[in-house]
């Protein structure tokens, strides 16, 4: 059985991925990385260097915290460098200092353009708040705040664990589901009685790794076989599908 919201008897806690889900901003992400990722490789590799594509974003970066899409796409092509602190310059040739020449590109397309909410995803989330379950944010962005500030969205989340905390607690970022287990905890709910929503392969396999009660795969670009075999219970393209309008 499923409720209005198009959810499991038994779910009493929301949990979602921020970048693609509940706001525009997982192809600012990709262009922010493209351009950080096809600069290096060029200094590196010279004109003839292989660029960084949209499948690389989607195995490689996508949902995951910054310095571990460095590393894991670096090691796709063969490319070590030293890790260097979280602190490190953004010219700086270590993981870190690459995470951070990204971010930097990320502010700085944020500023210009400005950042859009899902207004599906708002009024679902309104729903769900008004149908009195609780709800968290989890993302790997260090910029969760200012973002959900930015489009007036902070207050729909009664729970943020981002970058950010995931510093602060220690805690590995997805496709490993510590932050979604820490959401569910700071919420005080199983995660057997938890839904996350997620757009990315790397959230679809933290939320089967968690055991939680639902997940539900938000396609964007196209991928929804992807995210099935990945562990979605559900593939919408928008959460309005899923029903609940407030």
């Amino acid at each position: 059985m499923t409720t209005h919201l198009g959810l499991p008897d038994g779910i009493t806690a929301c949990l979602f991925d921020l970048d693609g889900v509940v706001t525009r901003t997982a192809v600012v992400h990709a262009a922010a990385w493209k351009a950080m990722f096809d600069a290096f490789l060029r200094e590196r590799d010279g004109t003839g260097f292989r660029p960084f594509t949209d499948s690389d974003y989607e195995r490689y970066v996508d949902g995951r915290p910054r310095a571990d899409g460095v590393r894991t796409f670096l090691a796709s092509r063969g490319i070590e460098l030293p890790e260097g602190a979280p602190d490190d310059p953004p010219e700086a040739q270590t993981v870190n200092g690459l995470g951070n020449r990204k971010n930097e590109a990320l502010l700085a397309k944020i500023r210009t353009d400005g950042v859009e909410p899902y207004e599906g995803s708002l009024r679902y989330l309104r729903a769900v708040r008004a149908a009195g379950l609780a709800t968290a944010i989890v993302s790997s962005s260090a910029n969760t705040r200012e973002v959900l500030r930015s489009v007036e969205a902070e207050r729909l989340f009664d729970v943020r664990i981002d970058g950010v905390v995931a510093r602060e607690r220690g805690l590995p970022g997805k496709p490993h589901p510590d932050t979604y287990l820490a959401a569910a905890r700071d919420l005080g709910v199983e995660p057997s009685h938890a839904a996350v929503f997620e757009d990315a392969l790397a959230g679809m396999e933290a939320g089967r790794a968690g055991h939680f009660g639902y997940v539900v795969g938000v396609d964007r670009v196209g991928q929804a076989d992807a995210l099935q075999a990945h562990g979605a219970d559900r593939v919408v393209k928008d959460l309005a599908e899923l029903g609940g309008e407030a």
